[in-house]
């Protein structure tokens, strides 16, 4: 079911090329950084810099920022990838495919407009990478320009599509099955700079085989994607049965109306929350009895639900409000 309702999403959006809009604004599927649906932070990386202007390389590689500037919560500190640039995020506690976002990006865009973009890859060993499927309808007759805009509902998983201290989500569903990916084991998240050029020499494309494109050139040692954290929703607790209360969660009906029931066939919950994209809390009381939860006043939207069952026990689901 779940696998349908995000087709169905991207389908449409695909029909009318609109995506998510900026952050703020409904729909969109930004979260802030000071979410509580965030786990982890990623702490070990490994950096590879592209080129300060790759149709110049003279110039040299851009060298703005320390591998520091990546871990922890996301603070306006970067490391500039430069054109081409590739950072791997090694993670200690493997990212798990929940029922909603997985993990998220954090870029430093000053405006919701100055948007530099890179593509996300994830793996299971650190040999066999898989990206998720990125597109782009921003126009390609006229080149961005070095500080130019870009429409935000025109992009799709691509990091970067959110303004600073707003982590652009993925979710690993999105990526299709292969035996050579464990989408519970996911012990890697590759960063890869978007080459904005409409160049052919130079160009990079999505997966609908469009070029993508977006500020170019930015020949500054803090040019391409400028990496500030990638913050984990779904991590897997070490020493820990990482199936228990994960599989037996009953949350019925997705989507809802105003009745919604959460229960754990297993597990004793100790504590439900309900937080929107932005990572604000709502508060709701059972009625009925036990596990039966009345959400007729909160707005249609895209919300989380966190569930905790003690200490060091968190899972979190996703649900649409109709």
């Amino acid at each position: 079911m779940k696998l349908i309702v995000i087709l169905i999403f991207v389908l449409n959006n695909f029909a009318f090329a609109q995506f998510a809009p900026p952050a703020g604004q409904p729909g969109s599927t930004a979260i802030y950084k000071e979410s509580p649906v965030f786990t982890g932070w990623a702490q070990n990386v490994e950096i590879y810099r592209g080129y300060v202007d790759i149709s110049d390389k003279s110039l040299g590689f851009a060298d703005y920022g320390d591998k520091e500037y990546i871990f922890g919560i996301a603070d306006g500190k970067v490391l500039s990838l430069g054109d081409s640039g590739v950072v791997v995020i090694k993670l200690d506690k493997p990212v798990f495919n929940g029922d909603s976002w997985d993990f998220a990006v954090f870029e430093n865009g000053f405006n919701d407009e100055f948007l530099e973009l890179a593509f996300v890859e994830v793996s299971s060993d650190g040999d066999h990478y898989y990206r998720f499927p990125a597109v782009s309808f921003t126009d390609t007759t006229v080149q961005t320009g070095t500080f130019g805009a870009t429409d935000a509902t025109k992009i799709h998983n691509l990091a970067g599509k959110y303004r600073v201290n707003y982590g652009t989500p993925f979710d690993l569903d999105f990526i299709e099955d292969n035996n050579l990916l464990d989408k519970n084991n996911i012990r890697f998240i590759k960063i890869i700079d978007v080459i904005g050029s409409l160049d052919d020499r130079y160009a990079t494309y999505d997966s609908k085989g469009n070029k993508i494109n977006d500020p170019f050139p930015t020949p500054f040692n803090s040019g391409g994607f400028d990496l500030d954290a990638v913050g984990i929703i779904h991590q897997k607790i070490q020493n820990s049965n990482d199936d228990t209360g994960m599989t037996d969660i009953i949350i019925y009906p997705n989507p809802v109306v105003s009745i919604l029931q959460i229960r754990s066939v297993s597990n004793c919950i100790s504590n439900i929350e309900i937080l929107d994209v932005s990572g604000s809390k709502y508060n709701i009381s059972q009625i009925y009895g036990s596990g039966i939860y009345d959400l007729s006043s909160i707005q249609p939207g895209m919300y989380f639900i966190k569930i905790d069952f003690g200490k060091d026990k968190t899972i979190i689901r996703r649900i649409i409000k109709e």
